[in-house]
């Protein structure tokens, strides 16, 4: 039995569910801790005996304030064929199911798109719904007509990360992004922006720091001197992209230390090609040690950092 907290015995001690009143009662001094107690589990008892139905739920989907009426709708289920009569009116059933079909599908649909890319990429499920609100405003102002959907949907994406401080590259939406060119969801963004009038904030390579060395198993120590490293960067005119500079960061700290991390690894996190990182590295060099911090690593030994 699950454990409650007992206003009468002031400790937390075993309740018992009475289903068929719907109260939760305490097993050691018998209060009732909560009355009409709603049971939210999925319920699989079947109904569908008469009518074949194999499906055990008699219950829709969730309610959904996004979507019209809450996206609750009615489904009007067909009559066998048995004789004339039954045909006639499973074919007039048939027509008012049409009538009264869910005027929000393709919505739906798209709602578990950007379900499934944001699944992909292991977001949120405040960034997941953020990016669905996001997208419904667009299609409200019929900014969608005519478009291809999956690039906007990435947009809205975009910008839900970066709204909830989780920002994610172009690169790595465009992973997960099914029929659109990162060139389409750059137009996409634009179209977005403009829409509903969001800032157009850069992502800083300090945005990405602490996931890249969590992705590439740093200790924090490690990541403490990325984070310095990074953040102390921003004071220099280095004028590379915010993955190519954390990157070569990464390369630099580790191989300062003990745990060094290969190079491969390191393209294979932020995604950028070794030649990137080549470059970079000769950028940061002559400044390295400006950037990393001197409870990290000695000038002599900053020096002697080379790329193979």
């Amino acid at each position: 039995m699950p454990d409650g907290f007992c206003t009468d015995c002031k400790a937390y001690t075993p309740i018992v569910f009475d289903h068929k009143a719907g109260d939760t009662i305490c097993s050691e001094c018998g209060l009732v801790l909560e009355s009409r107690f709603i049971d939210e589990t999925s319920e699989w008892r079947t109904f569908a005996d008469e009518s074949r139905n194999k499906d055990p739920n008699r219950v829709g989907a969730p309610s959904d304030p996004l979507l019209c009426g809450g996206g609750l709708g009615t489904l009007i289920t067909k009559i066998g064929a048995s004789c004339d009569s039954s045909f006639s009116s499973s074919r007039v059933i048939g027509q008012w199911q049409k009538v009264a079909q869910n005027p929000d599908a393709s919505l739906i649909n798209n709602f578990k798109r950007i379900g499934n890319m944001a699944d992909t990429l292991g977001l949120m499920e405040t960034i997941k719904n953020h990016a669905k609100e996001l997208y419904k405003k667009v299609t409200d102002q019929n900014a969608c007509r005519g478009r291809n959907l999956s690039p906007i949907m990435a947009a809205c994406l975009y910008y839900a990360c970066q709204e909830e401080g989780l920002p994610r590259t172009m690169k790595e939406i465009a992973m997960v992004t099914q029929g659109a060119t990162k060139k389409d969801i750059y137009r996409a963004k634009r179209l977005v922006r403009e829409k509903l009038e969001i800032g157009n904030k850069v992502i800083h390579a300090r945005d990405l720091a602490r996931r890249y060395c969590s992705n590439l198993g740093l200790n924090n120590l490690l990541t403490k001197a990325v984070l310095e490293t990074v953040k102390k960067s921003e004071e220099f005119d280095i004028r590379r992209t915010s993955t190519s500079v954390l990157a070569t960061i990464i390369y630099m700290i580790t191989q300062l230390s003990d745990r060094k991390c290969s190079l491969r690894d390191i393209v294979l996190s932020a995604e950028v090609s070794e030649s990137t990182i080549k470059g970079t590295f000769k950028d940061l060099h002559p400044y390295a040690s400006r950037l990393i911090p001197k409870w990290y690593a000695n000038e002599k030994d900053i020096r002697k950092l080379c790329f193979p």
